[in-house]
C-alpha cells in the first residue's frame, strides 16, 4: 500500500478506484440472519487518505449469495463496484461474534463446510448397489452393475430399467432377480415389479423384517442452473460414493442429445458419474432426491444427465395405477411459440396468424388421430379441452393417460380462421 501511495501521482483517480476495489474485494463482506440470537460480521477501514478519494454515490451493499442458493435471511457481500465506506474503530479490520449459531456446520444459516455432507447423510442409509446377473442362453456371461433408491420403507426402489431388465420392443423380457446391497451391508434379493422402456425407469421390491431407510422426494421444478446438486451411488461397484457439482440446465431436450421418437426432458449436471452410478439419486443441497442419475457423455468430463424427479413421480403413479406408463398420442408435431418465432413467421407469411402465444402445428401424420379430428399444418393450438395453452408440456399434462376420451381444441389458422376440432388420442405405440 506504502508503494502504491507514493506513486498515486502516476495514477488517475479512478484507476485508483478500482485498484482498491480489487484490493479488498476478498476480505470486506458481512454475514447477518435475522434470528437476534445469531450475529456475525467483519468490517473492513480504509485508510484516511484512501477514503477521501472514494465516491460516496456508490451502491448500498446487495445479497451475499445469488437468489437461486436460497438461503433464507442472507445479506452482505459487497461486489467488486459497490462499496459504501463508515467509520470504524480503531483497526483496519475487526470482527465481532456474539450469540449462539443454528447448527454446528451452517452458522447465520449460510452454505458451511458440512452443507454438502449433511444432504448426503439424510440420503446415503436409503442409497443400494444393485447387481444382476447377465446371462448368454442361460450361461451366467457376467454381472452387470447400477444403484438405485428406497423410497419406501417397505422395500420400494426407484432405479433405471436399463440396469435390471432387458426389453423386446416395449415389453419386458422376464422379471428377473438382482441383488440388493445396502450401505450397512445387508444384502437382499430383489424382483423387478415395473419397468418402463421410454424413460428408462423402472421399480424394484426387496422384503425386509424391519422397516428401511427411505429417502425423501423433492421437487425438481425448483431447481435452476448454477444449484448445488449431489450424485451417490456405486460408481464401478465402489459403493458409497458421493460427487458434488451444479445443475447445469434445467430441461436439456433429448433432441439435443440426438435422440429421435417421443421428447423428452432431462436435467444437466456436471457431477462425476460413471457406470455404476445409473439409477442412482440425484440430490439436493436439503437431502432431498430431485433426480435419477441415466447416463453421461462418454467423450466429455462434466456432461452428466438425470431424469427428473417430477416426471418420476407421474410414471409411478403410473405404474400404481395400471401397471405401465399409458402416453395418448395425437400425432401432431408441435414447436412452442415465442414473439422471435412469430415475428419470424409473420415475416415470411403474412396470413400467419395474429397470436402472441400458442403451438404451433408444423406436421400432422397421416391417418393418424390428429389427421382424423381435422389438423392442418400451420394450425396454432390455442386452447386444448378448454384451457389455454401455449407449450407442449401443458398439452401432456391435460391428456394425462387419457385414451379414448374425445378432447375439444381450438385452433386458429391463415388470416385468424378460429377453428374447433375434436381429436380422439390413442395409445402410443413406441415400437413405430
Amino acid at each position: 500500500m506504502t508503494h502504491f501511495m507514493r506513486n498515486f501521482r502516476h495514477f488517475n483517480r479512478s484507476s485508483i478506484i478500482r485498484s482498491v476495489a480489487v484490493a479488498v474485494v476478498g476480505s470486506t463482506f458481512s454475514c447477518c440472519n435475522n434470528n437476534s440470537n445469531t450475529r456475525a460480521s467483519v468490517a473492513v477501514r480504509f485508510p484516511l487518505s484512501l477514503q477521501d478519494y472514494l465516491p460516496s454515490t456508490w451502491p448500498v451493499q446487495t445479497d451475499l449469495f445469488p437468489q437461486y442458493l436460497n438461503f433464507p435471511s442472507i445479506s452482505g457481500l459487497f461486489p467488486v463496484n459497490s462499496y459504501r465506506v463508515s467509520p470504524v474503530p480503531s483497526s483496519d479490520i475487526t470482527k465481532e461474534y456474539s450469540g449462539a449459531v443454528n447448527d454446528g456446520s451452517k452458522p447465520c444459516g449460510c452454505f458451511g463446510r458440512d452443507s454438502i455432507a449433511n444432504a448426503a447423510a439424510k440420503v446415503g442409509p436409503a442409497v443400494v448397489n444393485i447387481v444382476v446377473p447377465q446371462e448368454f442362453h442361460g450361461i451366467t456371461a457376467g454381472r452387470g452393475i447400477g444403484s438405485g433408491t428406497i423410497i419406501n420403507k417397505d422395500g420400494t426402489i426407484l432405479t433405471c430399467a436399463h440396469v435390471v431388465v432387458d426389453f423386446q420392443g416395449t415389453r419386458i423380457s422376464s422379471k428377473r432377480k438382482v441383488e440388493v446391497t445396502l450401505q450397512d451391508g445387508r444384502t437382499f434379493v430383489g424382483k423387478v415389479v415395473h419397468a418402463d422402456q421410454h424413460s428408462d425407469i423402472a421399480i424394484v421390491k426387496i422384503n425386509s423384517e424391519t422397516p428401511l431407510p427411505e429417502a425423501k422426494l423433492g421437487s425438481s421444478s425448483k431447481l435452476r442452473p448454477g444449484d448445488w446438486v449431489i450424485a451417490m451411488g456405486c460408481p464401478l461397484s465402489l459403493q458409497n460414493t458421493v460427487t458434488a457439482g451444479i445443475v447445469s440446465c434445467v430441461d436439456r431436450k433429448s433432441s439435443d442429445l440426438g435422440f429421435t421418437g417421443m421428447q423428452r426432458e432431462y436435467l444437466q449436471t456436471d457431477c462425476a458419474i460413471n457406470l455404476g452410478n445409473s439409477g442412482g439419486p440425484l440430490v439436493n443441497i436439503d437431502g432431498e432426491v430431485v433426480g435419477v442419475n441415466i447416463m453421461k457423455v462418454l467423450a466429455a468430463d462434466g456432461l452428466g444427465f438425470s431424469v427428473p424427479i417430477d416426471s418420476v413421480c407421474k410414471i409411478i403413479e403410473h405404474f400404481n395405477k395400471s401397471g405401465r406408463v399409458i402416453r395418448p398420442w395425437l400425432g401432431l408435431k408441435m414447436l412452442d411459440l415465442n414473439e422471435m418465432i412469430i415475428a419470424q413467421l409473420k415475416k415470411r407469411d403474412a396470413s400467419f396468424p395474429n397470436v402472441d402465444k400458442g403451438i404451433l402445428v408444423p406436421m400432422v401424420t397421416p391417418r393418424s388421430p390428429g389427421d382424423q379430428a381435422g389438423f392442418r399444418p400451420g394450425d396454432v393450438v390455442i386452447e386444448f379441452d378448454g384451457k389455454p395453452v401455449e407449450s407442449m408440456k401443458e398439452v401432456i399434462e391435460i391428456m394425462g393417460d387419457k385414451v379414448g376420451v374425445p378432447m375439444k381444441v381450438l385452433v386458429k389458422r391463415a388470416n385468424d380462421k378460429l377453428v374447433t376440432l375434436t381429436v380422439i388420442p390413442e395409445e402410443s405405440n413406441l415400437d413405430i
